[in-house]
């Protein structure tokens, strides 16, 4: 299998912004692992994890209480789902970018995750290699970083 990566389509920046599809530059915390149980095991991690379910999404839509969290399809707001058939969130790693506290606008849905076949580049989250995320996991400790840098 190849190895590589992606970032956000766009490039990275100090100024992140809700669909801006650039990956934020800084040091982020990994917060759990969600992963889709119907093609993978949970993965060898220290880090939480959690399977998806089919209603698994993620709240994109500024004005929503939910704004970047977790919820549950059919939603009212804006919110994509995590439940996809092209594989890139088969493994996906919650990275703490705008959570503590959410800023309304600032970005959501930024993931450290599984990479397509070609690493197209990503709506602004962080693209592994399948097998080279998987190795991630494993050497990760419960409080390892994720440091993206222009």
């Amino acid at each position: 299998p190849r190895s590589g990566g992606a970032l956000g389509a766009t490039g990275i920046t100090a100024f992140k912004r809700e669909g801006d599809q650039e990956t934020p530059m800084d040091c982020f915390a990994l917060r759990e692992v969600l992963f889709r149980p119907d093609r993978e095991d949970a993965p060898e991690t220290v880090l939480d994890c959690a399977p998806l379910e089919q209603s698994s999404a993620w709240c994109a839509d500024p004005g929503d209480e939910a704004y970047n969290q977790l919820v549950s399809l059919p939603y009212a707001g804006h919110a994509e789902s995590l439940w996809r058939e092209d594989g890139c969130y088969d493994i996906v790693v919650v990275m703490g970018y705008n959570d503590r506290p959410i800023v309304p606008g600032y970005g959501s849905a930024v993931f450290l995750h599984v990479a397509d076949a070609d690493f197209s580049p990503t709506k602004g989250g962080i693209a592994l290699a399948r097998e080279d995320l998987l190795a991630f996991l494993r050497a990760c400790s419960t409080d390892s970083r994720i440091c993206i840098v222009g």
